[in-house]
């Protein structure tokens, strides 16, 4: 096998201006030429999708404000723990029976540890990122007290109203009953029941007449003849009658067969 150094290798792989670049490589026999590119810019994202998720960023502006201004959410830097044997400047120049009474005592210890005074510079790096979550949620419980507050009084406000409209619902109801109460007789069954028995009426009325000229109880008796005035005076009343028995009728009629405009 023969090896050759890299100013050879070089000179083999020589780019030449005038030779043009390699062709790109022909498609597989298995891949069609409709196949989708492997590389390329992203495609957006649809309109809809874009519109629908912006009411739930609006209302995450607040909160996402809030994360943004937090210190927290930055990186945290590597806090140095204390080294070994490393002790407050006050517990120093105690002697062994102070430091006893300090061993034996945990609030006095906890008191040492976490005053501004004798405390390890490591301690307020560590519980900054802390400190600074609890501002974070204290900021977040007072917009939920305003947001509470803002809610208690719209519910307050909606009750209101909707005892309002169920006393004004009642008067309506009432209204409506005393104006049906005042209709009752022009309604369709009242108005349909008025007609039959107009109807029925007009009927009646032509029978007696036609009844009362066949038995003679005009003028003469049960015998006499009646007279052409007398029957011209009866065809007259017969006619008048019958034609207003008929447009009854008529009118019954129509609406038993639904033509009546306004009633079925």
């Amino acid at each position: 096998m023969a090896y050759h150094s890299p100013r050879q290798s070089q000179n083999l792989f020589q780019f030449n201006p005038s030779t043009p670049p390699p062709p790109p490589p022909k498609p597989s026999a298995h891949s069609s030429g409709r196949a989708t590119p492997q590389a390329g810019p992203p495609l957006p994202p649809p309109p809809g999708q874009t519109s629908q998720s912006q009411p739930y960023r609006d209302h995450q502006q607040p909160f996402a404000q809030t994360y943004a201004q937090n210190p927290a959410q930055a990186p945290q830097q590597l806090v140095q723990p204390p080294d070994d044997g490393w002790l407050p400047d006050v517990l120093k120049d105690k002697t062994t029976v102070d430091l006893h009474h300090v061993l034996q005592n945990p609030d006095l210890q906890r008191a040492i540890i976490h005053s501004p005074e004798t405390r390890h510079p490591s301690l307020p790096a560590s519980t900054a990122p802390l400190q600074a979550l609890l501002a974070q949620n204290i900021a977040i419980a007072e917009q939920l007290k305003v947001l509470e507050s803002h809610v208690q009084h719209q519910r307050e406000s909606t009750q209101s109203r909707l005892l309002t409209l169920r006393a004004l619902e009642r008067q309506w109801r009432a209204k409506q009953a005393e104006q049906d109460a005042a209709l009752r007789e022009f309604s369709p069954p009242s108005l349909y029941q008025r007609l039959s028995g107009a109807v029925a009426e007009q009927d009646a009325l032509c029978r007696g007449l036609e009844e009362s000229f066949l038995e003679g109880e005009g003028v003469g008796g049960n015998d006499a003849v009646a007279s052409e005035r007398e029957v011209t005076e009866f065809v007259r009343r017969l006619r008048e009658g019958r034609k207003i028995a008929y447009l009854r009728a008529e009118r019954k009629e129509r609406w038993d067969e639904g033509r009546v405009g306004g009633w079925r």
